[in-house]
Parts: C-alpha cells; sequence; structure tokens
C-alpha cells in the first residue's frame, strides 16, 4: 500500500508547487511602502506624546516621497506579478508605463495634500485626530495607487474601495462641524450607490464571460452568444458606477458640500486623486476590457462628457463672489467642468483607430490638471488661514499683500482656462479637442470649445480681482513652511511644463499602454 500512496502524493505536491507564485516585490514596492508606513504611523500615534504628533506628519510626507522615488526602478520596462499559473500574460498586477504614471500623479498629489495638511492639523491645535488623520490619507492613497495596475475586476474594485473608504472618514473628520458630517454622509451615499451599481455590472459582465482578468474579458466578451443582453447591460451598469467616481453630470451632486465640508487638503486630494481613481478606472474597463463594446460606452460617455463639461462650467459661472466659502465652491464647479473635458479623449478612444493616443490625451490633460489644480487649493488654503468663509470677495487685493501667491493663483487659474502664460493649459485643451476632432466628434469639439469660452469669464473674473486695490485694511498672510513648499512645487512644476509641455503631451502622441 505505500507505492499508491506515494505515487498519489506526487501530483498533489506537483499541484501544490505549482499553486505558489513568485511576487515582484519592486512592482508593488509603491503602494505597498505607503500602506506600510500608514500602519508605522497608527501604530506610533499610540507611543508619541501630544507634543510630538507633528513628527507623523512628516514621517507620512517622507513615506509619500519614498514612495513615489521606488518609481524610478520601474522605469526600464513593464513588469507584472500575480499571473496565473501557466499564463504569465495574464496577471492581476501590471506595471507598465500607464501605471506609472497614474501612480506618480497619485503620490505626487497625495505628497502635496500631506504637505498642506501639516500647516491645517497645526492650525487646528489638536481639535483633530492626527494619527487617524495620517493613516486614513496613507490608506487612501495606497489604494488609489493600487488601482491603475489592476487587470482584474476584483483587484480593480478593491483598489476603489480601500482609495474610498478612507475618505469617506477624513471629509467627517472635523469633531463637532455639521457641515463636515452632512458632507462625509453625502460622499458616502453617493459612493456606496456607484459601488453597489458597479459590483452588479462586474457580476454580469463575469457571469457572461466567466472570468475577472481584463485582457479575457476582451477576448471572451465577444462569444457570449445568447447571453449577449446580460453581457450588455453589466456593460452600461459597470459605466454608470464610474461615472459616480468620476463626478460626471448627473451623478455630480456630492462634488460642492463634500469639497466645502472638507478639510481643505482633503478637497485638494479629492479634485486631484480621487479623479485619478476614476478615470484611470474608466480607462482601463472601457479601453483594455470593453473594446469590442465601443457602440455602446462611446456615445454614451461623449454625452456624459457634453453634460459635464456645460453643468459644470455654468455652476461655476453662477457663483456669487461675497457667499461663504465661493472660491472653494467655484474650484468645486471647476473641478466637474475639468472632469468633462478629461472624458473627451476616453469617448473618442472608440470611434478613434489609435485608442491609445487617445487614452494619452487622457492623461496628458490629468497631469497638468492635477499640477495647477493643487496650487490653487494651496493658495486657497494660505488665504483661508486668516479668512475662514474663503470668499472670493477675499482674495481682492492679495497682490498687495502676498505678490507671490497673488502671481501663483494667476498662473494657475490661466492654466485652467488655457490662456498665456499657462502654456501648458492652452496645449492640454488643444490635445484635447483634436482628440475629439480626429475622432470625427466635431460636435462635442463644439461643445468643448464654447465650455472653453464660459470658463475664461469666471477665471479671469477671479484673476483681476487679485491685483484691484485691498478694501479696508489688508491682511498680512504668513506662510508656514510646508505651505510654502507646496506653492513652489506646484508653481515650478507648471511653469517647467509650461516651458516645455513636450514633457506632457508626448503622452498623446505615443500612447500608454
Amino acid at each position: 500500500m505505500a507505492q499508491p500512496l506515494a505515487s498519489s502524493a506526487q501530483p498533489l505536491t506537483a499541484t501544490a508547487a505549482n499553486l505558489v507564485q513568485s511576487v515582484d516585490w519592486l512592482a508593488i514596492a509603491p503602494p505597498t511602502v505607503t500602506a506600510v508606513v500608514g500602519l508605522v504611523v497608527l501604530v506610533a500615534d499610540l507611543f508619541v506624546g501630544e507634543q510630538k504628533k507633528a513628527l507623523l506628519g512628516w514621517v507620512s510626507v517622507a513615506g509619500l516621497a519614498a514612495a513615489a522615488l521606488l518609481l524610478l526602478p520601474l522605469l526600464d520596462g513593464d513588469r507584472s506579478t500575480f499571473c496565473l499559473t501557466g499564463d504569465g500574460g495574464v496577471c492581476s498586477y501590471t506595471a507598465d508605463r500607464f501605471t506609472l504614471v497614474i501612480q506618480f500623479l497619485v503620490l505626487g498629489g497625495a505628497l502635496l495634500a500631506a504637505l498642506l495638511s501639516v500647516t491645517t492639523l497645526k492650525d487646528a491645535d489638536q481639535r483633530l485626530p492626527e494619527g487617524e488623520y495620517w493613516f486614513l490619507l496613507l490608506s487612501s492613497a495606497a489604494g488609489a495607487a493600487l488601482l491603475p495596475a489592476s487587470r482584474d475586476l476584483a483587484t480593480l474594485i478593491v483598489a476603489l474601495e480601500v482609495a474610498s473608504l478612507p475618505a469617506f472618514a477624513l471629509v467627517g473628520i472635523r469633531p463637532g462641524d455639521r457641515r463636515s458630517s452632512e458632507a462625509a454622509l453625502k460622499f458616502f451615499l453617493s459612493s456606496v450607490t456607484a459601488t453597489a451599481v458597479s459590483l452588479m455590472g462586474i457580476s454580469f459582465v463575469y457571469a457572461s464571460t466567466g472570468t475577472l482578468y481584463l485582457t479575457q474579458v476582451a477576448d471572451r466578451i465577444q462569444h457570449v452568444g445568447q447571453l449577449h443582453t446580460l453581457a450588455q447591460t453589466g456593460v452600461v451598469l459597470t459605466l454608470v458606477g464610474f461615472a459616480f467616481k468620476t463626478a460626471a453630470v448627473p451623478f455630480h451632486f456630492w462634488v460642492p458640500d463634500t469639497y466645502v465640508g472638507a478639510p481643505l487638503p482633503i478637497a485638494a486630494y479629492l479634485s486631484v486623486v480621487g479623479k485619478a481613481v476614476g478615470f484611470s478606472g474608466l480607462i482601463l474597463i472601457t479601453v483594455v476590457a470593453l473594446p469590442s463594446y465601443a457602440d455602446v460606452w462611446g456615445p454614451a460617455l461623449a454625452a456624459l462628457a457634453a453634460l459635464t463639461m456645460t453643468v459644470g462650467n455654468v455652476g461655476a459661472l453662477r457663483q456669487q463672489a461675497t457667499r461663504a466659502y465661493s472660491a472653494v465652491r467655484l474650484l468645486a464647479w471647476s473641478s466637474v467642468g475639468q472632469a468633462g473635458y478629461l472624458l473627451v479623449p476616453i469617448a473618442a478612444a472608440a470611434y478613434s483607430d489609435d485608442d491609445e493616443r487617445s487614452v494619452g490625451s487622457t492623461v496628458a490633460y490629468a497631469l497638468m490638471y492635477a499640477a495647477v489644480n493643487l496650487g490653487a487649493f494651496a493658495v486657497a488654503a494660505l488665504v483661508g488661514r486668516t479668512k475662514a468663509a474663503n470668499r472670493i470677495t477675499d482674495y481682492r487685493g492679495l497682490y498687495a499683500t502676498n505678490p507671490f501667491a497673488a502671481l501663483l493663483l494667476a498662473f494657475f487659474l490661466l492654466c485652467l482656462a488655457g490662456l498665456p502664460p499657462g502654456i501648458i493649459g492652452l496645449f492640454a485643451k488643444v490635445t484635447v479637442f483634436s482628440a475629439a476632432v480626429d475622432a470625427g466628434l466635431g460636435w462635442l469639439a463644439v461643445v468643448m470649445a464654447v465650455n472653453v469660452v464660459i470658463a475664461l469669464f469666471y477665471y479671469l473674473q477671479w484673476t483681476t480681482l487679485l491685483f484691484r486695490a485691498p478694501e479696508g485694511e489688508p491682511a498680512a498672510h504668513r506662510v508656514p513652511a510646508p505651505l510654502t513648499a507646496a506653492l513652489a512645487l506646484t508653481g515650478v512644476l507648471g511653469v517647467a511644463l509650461s516651458g516645455a509641455p513636450q514633457l506632457v503631451l508626448r503622452f498623446a502622441d505615443t500612447g500608454l499602454f
């Protein structure tokens, strides 16, 4: 009896060996380091005295910087891990060019938000729980960095929720603040609804194809036979879920109140990193997993793009300069309008022969938007230190009290408007406009042109206010070192990209996958 037992044990041993996967630790290093630093900060918070809590912030900043630096060794070539046994081309995690660019945007945006947070937490004078704040921020950043590398639907949804769930708590982290609690509730309900709809859609896609891997879904969904209706319903529901995440109209209602109720660094984080998460997930779902259903998601995204940019810009145009928090509300509505521009190249990918180039246009625009929008929020954080209501009228005469901040904000607003000297903003808009025209979406290009003109009015109106004579005694704005660093970094990045826009725009020419 011993011989048969031995022989039967050998296949079991071989099967177990085949199930063991080697992990490419370098490929997964950026999100892993971010998550580990978050855990270190959470544990360290238990042992650090109240007077030394500021150290947790600087550890978090250093951790995000280290995670961003770990992207450099990955530039040599594509790396994949967590692959199917026997099929190295089907993997759950891939660090390709697209992944690295989005991870750079996410980690860089989180780093700048962390610099803004250091000052915000200091000004709060222990009214905000610092250890929990940094743990939640780093956890969200880790999920956001994982998402662009996800190549199966399960990992994609998990990464999306890891990025989103801590953000709910960050929005409502101010104890006893009614606006903060209301904003967190609206954000939570809308995001949970989006997740539920996405999961329903993904379950339909899985039922139709029998796989969760994006490349396998792309192959099998073309041959679903009688399950075509089920697959098509899954595609539509998945798109609706991600439309919530990207703040596309009519799923944008949570944005203005969430930005106003959240601490300003978190509003800045959501405006950039939150969008990067939503749009990178949308790109992976449409262009990678569902190219054969371009006739479904192409027209839908084109309509959403037109509606989103129009509603966002009209909403920003209607903001009253004297209303409390009108500056933050304008930036919130502006971010909705910018989301419409970001949707245009993705919609164009459905009609274009070169979908990679269209995706590259979206990423190029996202990089420009991230740099200048974070800079605008940094100036808003500076003004908010002395003008808690943060009205647009509070920026009148800013040049007289802080020429550096006024010039930077004027530059950032001109970049968002697409006017010189904000050359990078102009070139990015032209790239998106060209993607629509090349794909035969002339009507969408016309809608975009009209919206650019609408946006010029409120961006220029705010810009001119900076250089008017101040009313009453001008308030001096003391700039702490972390806030100065955030302003300097965004300013240098914006100027550098305007001087050498090819650093970003080459993504639109060469594609990313």
